[in-house]
């Protein structure tokens, strides 16, 4: 994507939390131009949903699903990246997804990544998700839209065992 600037991320005291409660349904689109529905359209395994909102959040995203996808998780898990911008023009989405698409060759990884044109303020709250200034990832349940366990910036080593755990 057009996601360029590695970001170097300060040590948090604790990035992930066991979280009950649910995902909200919300509406986007591959980069294959098909209408998704997350996490409605990946209920056949445990979801791992990684949501940016920067484009600088590129690296990061693909840092966490190298990792993942590294350990087999892509096996056991769906993984999708959500990349949310604040709903605006319809030209606007169309010309965003044309550059996001240009920018990605690759089915798998366009197949993937679901951009959501939404309400950014209203997410966030639902989801109480402080601020926009990193990602945010979510491991939902299979067949459901529970939130098995949740955590912020880059997915690390250590989130494995919890991810894993489930």
């Amino acid at each position: 994507m057009l996601f360029f600037s590695v970001s170097c991320q300060a040590e948090q005291e604790s990035n992930v939390s066991v979280e009950y409660g649910e995902f909200p349904q919300i509406s986007g689109r591959d980069l294959n131009k098909r209408d998704k529905v997350v996490p409605d359209d990946f209920v056949d395994k445990n979801l791992i949903i990684i949501v940016a909102f920067q484009q600088w959040h590129q690296p990061l995203v693909d840092e966490s699903i190298s990792l993942l996808e590294n350990n087999g998780l892509g096996e056991t898990h769906n993984i999708i990246e959500v990349p949310t911008v604040q709903k605006t023009s319809k030209l606007a989405e169309v010309y965003l997804d044309g550059i996001m698409r240009a920018g990605i060759r690759d089915d798998r990884i366009r197949n993937r990544t679901i951009t959501a044109y939404l309400d950014k303020s209203q997410f966030l709250e639902t989801l109480d998700i402080p601020s926009d200034e990193t990602i945010h990832w979510f491991l939902i349940e299979k067949n459901s839209k529970d939130i098995l366990a949740r955590g912020y910036g880059i997915i690390a080593e250590e989130d494995l065992e919890l991810i894993n755990s489930y």
